[in-house]
């Protein structure tokens, strides 16, 4: 969808929005004149329509033979938030609506500054993804007839700025496709197949396949592997646009592209839905092309860790010990806990290869958070107080909300093992938090590390702020403003 940015709306559209803040609508009314303002009041009373944000409201106003589209859309407070909520709504109405273009007077709804312009656009671009590919019999009225939005506002033409926000928005989408499509579709190979395209954005790509992790001792990640006909891969994706010489900031992301729990076999219902258990490294990938686009100036890395857990008569058994690529052995006494497995050997690897000072990484790790925090926020666990504090601040500004959660010498024994360094799994009790001192035995000694549990966050079986029911692309908002707002000057 083509989002620009006018200094007025056409007297020829024949669909035009009307943002408003909550208990603005008098003065919209007044501002629109008797007969449009008479209109549009109607409808809010019609709709109990009142601003709040992502509501909508509408009417038709007939001028000659012409029938125009006239909606309200809340935006709240006019909170960043509320007004890429109020953004969202309007795609969503519009999408299938049979309208093709819309525009969005944002001249007659009172004071605006651009970054409330640029924060409507992009709920409304967040909002425009779907996945229609395996459709094929998707009915006339059900497809997508909305191809562009012009937003008019007294700051005219916004083009240089929305650049930025147009390049996080399209990694967000790459997120949601990734997580989307089925796991006969993406898979290890398969998947950094798809991410060979950020080549052209600079980005620069290595793979290891599964001879080279071998020879690098990575047991653990190859464990989790070795039930599966689909070979493993290890994805790096580095984006240099700091000084040179300085350490990067490494992303870590889990990537079980399919998790039937191997051995440890999960219940058939809902299976189905674990294609999106590879949610971290698909945010780790969205990220890394959002930063490209938008030519951060920060020296970053994205490491996947890329398996599929099947069960074979080749795979792993509960019981089995590995031996992980800094030497640890862990006894494996659940093959479903494996993407912490998957994440060890890539810690490890990680800061072997690029020396890094701070590690954030990304997982739908444990069941155990989605009890916990439900579909609100995702789990942080860290070991410095002040990358916690950042990353919390970066989620909630970007609405990728973290809650932390303590990291403690204390749990550390529910993870020791009598037949090797650790077992794989703790008792049912704090089961994310000993999911994450596991990882933290694989972290160096001076690097900041942080652990972000996303399982609740990276699917939604409902509709959300600015996505619908589905893949949701959480994580990459989050790490891109971390990234600007903590290493870009």
């Amino acid at each position: 969808m083509d989002i620009h940015f006018v200094a007025q709306i056409d007297a020829s559209a024949d669909v035009v929005a009307f943002p408003v803040r909550k208990g603005a609508l008098a003065a919209l009314v007044e501002a629109l004149g008797a007969s449009r303002g008479a209109l549009l009041r109607g409808a809010a009373a019609q709709a109990r329509f009142e601003g709040a944000a992502g509501t909508t409201a509408e009417t038709a106003a007939v001028d000659g033979d012409r029938v125009m589209r006239l909606i309200l859309v809340g935006i709240g407070e006019g909170t960043v938030h509320d007004l890429e909520r109020g953004g969202a709504a309007l795609t969503a109405r519009l999408q299938t609506s049979g309208a093709s273009a819309v525009q969005v007077d944002f001249t007659a709804a009172g004071a605006s500054d651009e970054d409330d312009v640029l924060a409507f656009a992009l709920g409304a671009r967040l909002r425009d993804w779907r996945i229609d590919t395996y459709r094929t019999r998707l009915a006339d009225n059900a497809k997508p007839t909305l191809k562009s939005i012009a937003i008019a506002s007294r700051h005219g033409d916004l083009a240089a700025r929305w650049g930025a926000n147009e390049a996080i928005a399209d990694g967000v989408a790459f997120t949601q496709t990734l997580v989307a499509e089925p796991p006969n579709i993406i898979y290890p190979e398969s998947f950094v197949e798809r991410c060979q395209h950020l080549a052209d954005l600079g980005v620069e790509l290595e793979v290891l396949d599964e001879r080279q992790m071998k020879a690098l001792g990575m047991g653990a990640l190859l464990g989790v592997a070795q039930g599966s006909t689909r070979p493993p891969r290890l994805l790096a994706m580095r984006w240099n646009g700091g000084t040179d010489g300085d350490a990067p900031v490494v992303f870590i992301g889990k990537g079980v592209t399919f998790d039937t729990g191997g051995i440890s076999l999960k219940p058939g219902p809902g299976m189905d839905m674990m294609k999106w258990d590879m949610g971290g490294a698909g945010a780790v990938a969205g990220a890394m092309k959002a930063i490209a686009g938008r030519k951060a100036k920060a020296n970053v890395v994205g490491v996947v860790g890329l398996v599929e857990n099947m069960p074979d008569g080749n795979a792993m058994r509960p019981g089995d010990i590995v031996t992980t690529m800094s030497g640890q052995t862990v006894e494996v006494l659940n093959t479903d806990a494996e993407g912490r497995l998957v994440l060890c050997d890539a810690i490890s690897w990680a800061q072997k290869t690029y020396k890094p000072k701070v590690i954030v990484d990304l997982a739908t790790l444990t069941g155990a958070m989605v009890i916990s925090l439900g579909h609100e926020y995702a789990g942080i666990f860290a070991n410095d107080d002040g990358l916690a504090a950042d990353l919390i601040a970066a989620g909630d500004a970007s609405g990728n909300k973290l809650w932390r959660f303590p990291l403690s010498a204390a749990y550390d024994k529910l993870i020791d093992s009598p037949i090797a360094d650790m077992k794989n799994i703790g008792p049912r009790e704090g089961g994310s938090i000993t999911a994450a001192q596991f990882l933290k035995r694989y972290v160096d000694e001076g690097v900041k590390w942080a652990h972000l549990d996303i399982a609740g966050m990276a699917w939604a079986d409902k509709d959300g702020p600015v996505w619908a029911k589905g893949a949701t692309g959480y994580g990459v908002r989050l790490l891109d403003r971390y990234i600007a707002d903590n290493f870009e000057g």
